[in-house]
């Protein structure tokens, strides 16, 4: 059954359409589960009726013209109750409806799964047999696993536009919407463009053809070029191979002949696609084909097939002469997108990001958020190679992606972005202010910085210092370990444009979400394992090179704090403070008369919590990292977007955990920071602050929202509000209590975020 489910699955996702997908559906399960039956009913929420939309084994003829209500036969109840319903004899079950012109009459097994996607029912597939017998467990298992797969292709084939309801209701589903991971705040509307790595067939879109001839021209020149490469190769060996081996070289040149794949990319070029998406559809095609072949020696050829093609996609890539030109607003979409990447990409064109891989952490999203373009990672179940050309909404707030939008939704993000605007143009007029609220208490705001574009933006914004300096950014723009003498410019730099501002420097936090390409560590589960301060200290001759070269950097300037990640233990912090010491002094002796720095800790790890009294005494100060300590505390990995929606800082448990932390440091005498994510929302750092932390680390595009929050409030409103939301049990209720009690208090931002918030 696992082989079968496999084909089925890369058969139907590889379909042209949902109609394709559908009839491949039915056929397949239907002689998988040894049935006489299968049928596939979309549910029409216009008409909020069960459709016939695909079917073998039942008259065809009723396809698209019979359907149930919501409280109308067997296949009602299985969307009525979302889930499997397996009964023996159909006839006789209280439910069954009977409709004379489908010809269910001879079938009286029946087995239905409700296909749903993201909590939406979207239809019911259906299984069904002569005997009166039930089907058994492998059976409803294999049908349900269907079902699932068939939602994904479903909701696909929505967000691409295709008219599904329609079929029924001539109504088009609009404002599918897909959930990722928020990557940078912001709102953007723009058109949708694809960004490829070169030769790769599963990236290429499907495209109009502007020029056929030209496109068959290329084509024909690609082809040759191949096959130029593969006779000599096999010149090359000749004289190494026996001649059944040789023979395998015109094989390959066969294949590439006019009479091969060669017409059928013609035919799809003549038809009106751009070479590269005629290629790459043949080949998938062959591909797929060959894949789902019993013979072993035969499934292996489907290997070949995507060798070739990308040969000769190779050839078409290197001969574009110009560059994919960006509509004004454009929206890049790619499958892991790079620095590199948005590097190539012109500014002034780029109004918003979607990467399908990665997370908040990503290199893409920390520059991103740094330059301010609204950015969505992790959307797994987009169908991003269908929506290029295509207008999307970017909700980089929350980390949704919107497709087929209604003219209410898309007039509704278009306020969105004016108020923004227009907010955003008054926030510059409060950058040289102080962060001081009504009743006169001063809040230190700080950034989060890796990269120098964070820094000029974060002093232009008023940053009070650096809560934290990511060192591994350094570590990963390069393609081994940086020397001693290459961090000591580099961190020198940072220390530098902020003297005599105070710059947190974290130790390398590598692991989890974060790996250099030349030092991979691949575990079953990165976030419980080998990351942080456990990586360095098993090596201390990173680490002891690293903290050198902080020591080094800041001679003369005196403004360097230096911070361990991920501390689970008391022995951790020992060893690493030891270390430290023993830089120190090294560094003396040698005549480089450094001076011993603030060292501090992040309390990240839950355990930590409840020994922060401990801690707080061995150290200079604290700084919670609220993103690791949420999601260990609520066990949700926040960058994964199928459970993302259950991460929330607002949860009573972290709240709870979060005044513990600073009641206790402050009872020892220690200051606390906080350099979370937390910090840079708005409604999150009134909070902080009411609960007494002493500096708030943030990434630079939130420092004017959170000062001007704080210049337009007391901390005694603050202090109260506080109070109230410690007593509530739900975090929905929390931030929706934050949410009004801003703005009822006249908060400038709280206009606007309710305005954002209308369309959750």
């Amino acid at each position: 059954m696992l082989t079968t489910l496999k084909r089925i699955v890369q058969e139907v996702t590889s379909a042209r359409d949902l109609s394709e997908a559908l009839e491949l559906i039915v056929v397949r399960v239907r002689d998988a589960m040894d049935a006489q039956v299968c049928s596939v009913y979309l549910f029409d929420e216009s008409s909020r009726r069960y459709v016939l939309m695909a079917t073998e084994g039942l008259n065809k003829d009723q396809v698209g013209q019979v359907s149930l209500g919501t409280n109308e036969g067997i296949i009602a109840l299985v969307g009525k109750r979302e889930e499997p319903i397996n009964i023996e004899d159909a006839h006789n079950h209280p439910a069954f409806h009977y409709m004379p012109t489908v010809g269910e009459d001879p079938f009286n097994a029946f087995l239905a799964a409700p296909i749903i996607h993201q909590k939406r029912l979207l239809g019911v597939i259906t299984a069904q047999r002569h005997e009166k017998r039930r089907f058994d467990e492998s059976e409803e298992a294999f049908l349900v696993t269907v079902s699932a797969q068939l939602a994904s292709v479903i909701a696909h084939a929505e967000a691409s536009g295709q008219d599904i309801n329609g079929v029924v209701s001539g109504i088009t589903q609009r404002d599918i919407r897909f959930k990722g991971v928020a990557g940078a705040n912001g709102v953007a509307i723009g058109t949708a463009v694809l960004v490829t790595p070169p030769a790769d067939l599963e990236e290429i879109p499907s495209r109009r053809a502007t020029d056929i001839e030209a496109e068959l021209g290329r084509l024909q020149t690609a082809l040759d070029s191949v096959k130029g490469d593969i006779r000599r190769a096999g010149e090359k060996l000749a004289g190494e191979l026996r001649p059944e081996e040789q023979a395998l070289f015109d094989v390959y040149l066969n294949m590439l002949d006019d009479r091969a794949l060669g017409s059928e990319v013609r035919r799809l070029i003549e038809g009106g696609e751009w070479a590269e998406g005629a290629l790459a559809q043949v080949i998938r095609g062959y591909s797929r084909h060959f894949s789902q072949m019993e013979d072993v020696y035969l499934r292996e050829r489907a290997a070949d097939i995507r060798d070739l093609g990308r040969r000769v996609l190779s050839y078409l890539q290197s001969e574009e002469t110009e560059p994919h030109e960006l509509p004004d607003r454009a929206i890049i979409i790619g499958e892991d997108l790079t620095p590199a990447i948005l590097g190539e990409v012109d500014e002034e064109h780029l109004a918003g990001i979607i990467s399908i891989q990665g997370s908040a952490n990503s290199h893409i999203a920390i520059l991103a958020r740094a330059m301010g373009i609204p950015t969505v990672m992790g959307l797994v179940d987009l169908p991003y190679r269908q929506v290029e050309g295509q207008q999307l909404v970017v909700d980089g707030y929350r980390g949704h992606v919107y497709v087929n939008l209604s003219d209410d939704l898309l007039e509704h993000f278009r306020e969105i972005e004016q108020e923004e605007k227009a907010f955003a143009e008054e926030l510059e007029t409060q950058k040289d202010l102080p962060c001081i609220t009504l009743d006169g208490q001063a809040v230190v705001l700080q950034v989060n910085t890796g990269l120098l574009t964070d820094v000029y933006r974060s002093l232009d914004r008023g940053a009070e210092g650096v809560g934290l300096y990511r060192t591994e950014v350094a570590f990963m723009m390069k393609d081994r370990f940086p020397t001693e003498a290459e961090q000591t410019e580099i961190y020198r730099s940072q220390m530098e444009i902020f003297s005599p501002r105070p710059v947190t420097m974290r130790t390398l936090d590598i692991g989890g979400d974060k790996a250099l390409p030349y030092f991979p560590i691949e575990e079953e589960n990165p976030f419980l394992g080998w990351r942080g301060i456990r990586v360095t200290l098993d090596h201390p001759e990173i680490f002891l090179v690293q903290i050198r070269a902080m020591l080094r950097a800041s001679l003369g300037l005196d403004n360097l704090r230096i911070m361990l990640p991920m501390i689970s233990s008391i022995s951790e912090l020992d060893e690493a403070l030891h270390l430290i010491y023993r830089a120190v002094f090294e560094l003396q002796e040698e005549g480089i008369p450094v001076s011993m720095p603030e060292l501090g800790m992040m309390i990240e790890v839950p355990a930590t919590v409840y020994q922060t009294a401990a801690y707080a005494s061995r150290v200079d100060f604290l700084s919670v990292g609220s993103n690791d300590l949420t999601q260990y505390l609520l066990a949700v990995d926040r960058n994964n977007p199928r459970v993302a929606a259950l991460y929330s800082s607002y949860h009573p448990a972290v709240l709870q955990a979060l005044k513990y932390i600073v009641d206790t440091a402050h009872e020892v005498g220690t200051p606390v920071s906080i350099c979370g994510e937390m910090a840079g929302d708005p409604a999150g750092a009134v909070l902080l602050a009411a609960m007494g932390y002493d500096s708030l680390s943030m990434n630079s595009a939130s420092l004017l929202q959170v000062k001007s929050v704080f210049r337009e409030i007391e901390m005694s409103w603050a202090r109260d509000l506080l109070d109230e939301v410690l007593r509530l049990e739900d975090p929905m209720v929390i931030k929706s209590t934050i949410d009004l009690a801003l703005r009822d208090a006249n908060v400038s931002l709280a206009s606007v975020t309710f305005n954002r918030d209308r369309w959750s």
